[in-house]
């Protein structure tokens, strides 16, 4: 039974890290488009796709617990699955976890800065979404990683 637990963390963990990665982001990214927004309305829809680019980490821990909750067998099963392919499922959801905690509060700060130059500048926002698309990049690894991973655990 632990087994089975080890492997809910994991999924756990892949979501709610990535996902508080994206909380974070957006959150920062919002409070800038605000500023912004309060001083000239009309810019409203390109800080919005600013604000949302932090949420897509959240969305790739998703994927991964998805992925991991579909790697489990019958529940008649659960209790038939070893402590150390629970282990290895938390190592699995590691890659999304971090790089979506980490990556999506990174990319807010990106973001905000974005928000920043669209302020002075409104034709540049999409410079400043390439600067936060270099950002994504990890995350998009970190999926990548945690994908490989899982095909290489049976339960």
């Amino acid at each position: 039974m632990f087994g089975f637990m080890f492997v809910i963390v994991g999924a756990a963990l892949a979501a709610g890290l990535a996902g508080a990665g994206s909380a974070f982001g957006t959150g920062i990214a919002g409070q800038a488009a605000n500023g912004v927004t309060s001083e000239d309305p009309s810019k409203f829809g390109s800080l919005l796709v600013l604000q949302a680019l932090p949420g897509t980490q959240g969305i790739y821990g998703l994927v991964a617990l998805f992925m991991i909750a579909g790697k489990l067998p019958e529940p008649a099963a659960f209790s038939g699955i070893s402590v150390s392919s629970g282990l290895a499922m938390i190592g699995a959801a590691l890659p999304i976890a971090l790089t979506g905690l980490i990556s999506g509060i990174y990319q807010g700060k990106v973001c905000a800065a974005a928000c920043s130059l669209v302020a002075k500048r409104a034709g540049e926002v999409g410079k400043g979404m390439v600067y936060a698309v270099i950002v994504e990049t990890y995350a998009v690894l970190g999926l990548l990683g945690t994908i490989l991973l899982l095909q290489r655990i049976n339960l």
